[in-house]
């Protein structure tokens, strides 16, 4: 009885591992076991970096906010817990940016806290 190879389907995850290494340095763009585990630690940074990106980006939010608020003679957690005893449900993501983009409003914010 003969073996049975099923070409197609084999050809068709080489290309797939091939086409995600598109782009790679050398042997790990052309060659399938170098580019599968290319392809595999690429997925892995990935998945981990997805995760990493939103703390990242949560901590630059607070730096903005602490930069901007020691100006009006507060810090970071007395601005934040001033947000939560006025009842003004604003996000570090939206207050980080009227720091940077919009003074005004954030003072106007600043100054609801401090009353």
């Amino acid at each position: 009885m003969p073996r049975a190879k099923n070409r197609v389907a084999s050809r068709a995850r080489r290309k797939r591992i091939l086409h995600a290494a598109k782009g790679y340095y050398g042997k790990r763009k052309n060659a399938i076991v170098s580019a599968t585990d290319a392809v595999w630690r690429a997925g892995v940074y990935s998945y981990r970096d997805r995760k990493q990106r939103k703390r990242q980006f949560r901590a630059l939010w607070i730096m903005r906010i602490n930069a901007a608020v020691r100006g009006y003679g507060l810090n970071y957690s007395a601005f934040m817990s001033g947000l939560k005893k006025n009842n003004v449900d604003l996000d570090r993501k939206v207050l980080a940016n009227l720091a940077v983009n919009d003074p005004e409003i954030f003072k106007a914010v600043v100054d609801k806290v401090k009353s």
